[in-house]
């Protein structure tokens, strides 16, 4: 597999340090609100290249933090009168639902910044015996300009930073670009005893702290939006890697912007959406879908005719599987016909291909829609049963590495609805038409649709 390396700039071939073992770090969300839809896409993204690694052969450790104490919760916590544990109790809540909504699995571990206060101490403590760091009256920041590293993730020299660096009126850095690594207590704030006195955390450390802790001093793969990139990322490798005095992570990944009817995300636009308010006009599987049909990188633009787009390529494949379904009860049992074979194992290899590729999911749902059609064109009840459980099998298998087209459907019906419809064969058998039709549109009303095809009768709920 090949992996677009945003370290390098470059598609580097992607070699564990473990190859039993691919340790992996994606940053969570900050749980004050419900995540928006820019935050799924990451969410989503590498939640579907961890599946994929496993279904390569690797087992994956894949850490997911949640910012359970920042800015933005204290001050919610403050407005709503409630502890910050308390909300972010409520909203990791909250995260899971809506995560689980859109297919993304739970992280193989799920710390919390506010439950590795001494593994985030233990880090700074190591940057300031290592001359990185500096205390200024119960703050502590690193000094960024030792680091002789310091820009090589997002590829802009350290004078063109600083010209953006500013320094708040609250601190007292001794350079604009360092930045904090421990905060001193402010009242209505929560705190934790350190050696420097009470205080919390700054954002950036948690995530090299708890890297740390759970994966090592270097990491194989740690990914996030592009947004991330500076000056985030950019703090996380120098903090790291000055403090162990190793490489951080050897591979970097991050996802391009959503964009909203062509426009950038801004609740200023008024074109902010949460993952909540989307579920409640689409399913989670069409989002999911609508996430994966482009490439990771690239930008992407949400708009409710590219998610209608999304919702009919879901159907067409839930139709095929349908389809396949209900041919497998009619079908002769017999071996696959080979150059059929062949052309449906070949959409496996063009899969995979397109997943090592850079993780183009574009590109391999592009393969399972060649098996749609395959079935769709070349495959009836007389192909035999070894032929529709390949294809079956092949959109199952190659869907679930995406964490898509797995739902299974109820093919169950009453014992009303199975005696009416065997009631509307033997009238169709005796030329009763009438009798049939009235069955037929009493099913109807009972949300039961018949389609008569030369393989049987075939029936279908519509919701």
């Amino acid at each position: 597999m090949r992996i677009y390396n945003t370290l390098t700039r470059k598609k580097e071939e992607f070699i564990p340090i473990d190859k039993n073992n691919v340790r992996m770090y994606s940053c969570g969300p900050t749980v004050y609100d419900y995540f928006h839809i820019g935050n799924a896409r990451p969410f989503i993204v590498f939640d579907t290249m961890r599946r994929y690694l496993e279904y390569i052969g690797y087992k994956v450790t894949f850490v997911q933090n949640f910012t359970d104490v920042d800015d933005k919760m204290i001050k919610r916590a403050n407005a709503e009168g409630i502890t910050v544990k308390e909300l972010g109790e409520r909203f990791i809540a909250e995260y899971y639902k809506d995560a689980e909504a859109i297919g993304v699995r739970r992280a193989t571990i799920h710390p919390k910044a506010t439950e590795n206060i001494d593994a985030i101490i233990d880090t700074i403590s190591r940057l300031e015996e290592n001359g990185y760091a500096y205390n200024k009256d119960g703050n502590v920041y690193f000094a960024t300009k030792k680091f002789t590293g310091y820009g090589k993730l997002s590829k802009q020299p350290l004078e063109e930073l600083e010209l953006g660096a500013r320094i708040d009126v609250t601190e007292d850095k001794n350079d604009p670009m360092d930045f904090a690594l421990w905060k001193a207590k402010k009242p209505g704030e929560p705190f934790w005893q350190s050696p420097w006195g009470e205080g919390r955390p700054g954002w950036h450390i948690e995530c090299s702290a708890m890297a740390n802790k759970y994966l090592g001093a270097t990491i194989d793969i740690h990914s996030g939006g592009q947004d991330l990139i500076f000056p985030h990322h950019e703090n996380e490798i120098a903090q790291s890697e000055c403090a162990n005095c190793k490489p951080f992570a050897n591979y970097w990944m991050h996802n391009g912007y959503i964009n909203i009817d062509g426009k950038k995300m801004s609740k200023s636009l008024g074109n902010f959406f949460t993952v909540r308010d989307i579920l409640k006009e689409y399913d989670g599987e069409i989002v999911r879908f609508f996430m994966l049909s482009a490439h990771y990188r690239s930008p992407i633009n949400f708009a409710d005719t590219l998610m209608e787009q999304a919702r009919s390529a879901v159907e067409r494949v839930y139709t095929c599987i349908d389809n396949l379904e209900f041919l497998l009860g009619n079908a002769e049992d017999k071996e696959c016909d080979a150059a059929l074979r062949d052309k449906l194992e070949s959409c496996r290899g063009k899969f995979r291909a397109a997943m090592d590729d850079d993780l183009n999911t574009a590109d391999a749902i592009a393969a399972i829609f060649d098996i749609v059609y395959l079935a769709n064109t070349e495959i009836t009840s007389a192909s035999g049963k070894a032929a529709i459980e390949l294809a079956l099998s092949l959109i199952r298998e190659l869907g679930g590495v995406l964490g898509l087209f797995t739902r299974q459907e109820s093919k169950s019906l009453d014992a009303e609805v199975e005696e009416l419809i065997e009631k509307r064969q033997a009238a169709r058998a005796a030329k009763d038409w009438a009798t049939a039709d009235a069955i037929r549109d009493k099913l109807k009303e009972m949300n039961i649709v018949l389609k008569d095809t030369p393989d049987g009768v075939k029936w279908s709920i519509v919701k």
